[in-house]
């Protein structure tokens, strides 16, 4: 049989249609088992784990079979209760697949130390943002007298005086006395009587 016979013959259709049918299977299995093996559209949601603990949280996402990894212990904040989730990546909400890590941020025990900056002679308008930027707050304001006006005289808290590098709790409120700008000076009378030179003993020659 020529080849142009053999193309258009009915063999060669049949032969192709089959080789197309096993193509098709083929592709279909393969394609199941990609989607088996991936779960694919087997999506788990993240669960909101703020204010769990580390139990609370691992429990919760064993159900789930999803898995954890603690990053790190943020520092204190007192809208959560100590050593429970502050933070979670993938955020709450997310879509996973099983298996995935889910990464979290602990609230510390307690509130860190930290050292008084040196406000003494500054002015109130740069003790503020000084005080702020190592966590701390400003609390009362007092004054006395004094030349400087809103400078800085004195640091304290609970009424204790305090110095700089001083270690207070981070988020305390630090008491400011400032100078009031008011001070007076005493004037002193000098007196200015004149002296009679004329009841003092004459000098010798005079």
């Amino acid at each position: 049989m020529s080849l142009r016979k053999y193309l258009t013959s009915g063999v060669f259709f049949g032969q192709v249609l089959a080789a197309m049918a096993i193509v098709a299977a083929i592709a279909y299995l393969f394609f199941h088992w990609i989607t088996y093996t991936t779960h694919h559209g087997q999506e788990i949601t993240v669960p909101n784990l703020a204010k769990l603990s580390a139990e609370q949280a691992e429990e919760k996402l064993s159900a789930l079979d999803l898995d954890y990894i603690i990053l790190d212990t943020v520092d204190f904040r007192p809208d959560y209760p100590k050593l429970t989730v502050v933070e979670q990546e993938p955020k709450a909400g997310a879509k996973v697949k099983e298996g995935r890590k889910i990464y979290l941020k602990i609230n510390a025990a307690k509130y860190t130390m930290v050292s008084l900056p040196d406000l003494i002679e500054k002015t109130y308008r740069q003790a503020v943002p000084t005080l702020e930027a190592v966590g701390l707050q400003e609390g009362t304001i007092t004054y006395k007298p004094y030349l400087g006006k809103d400078m800085v005289l004195e640091m304290r808290m609970d009424g204790k005086k305090l110095k700089a590098g001083d270690k207070v709790l981070k988020s305390s409120k630090i008491d400011l006395v400032l100078g009031d700008g008011k001070v007076t000076f005493d004037e002193t009378t000098i007196d200015t009587t004149a002296v009679d030179t004329t009841q003092m003993p004459a000098l010798d020659g005079q």
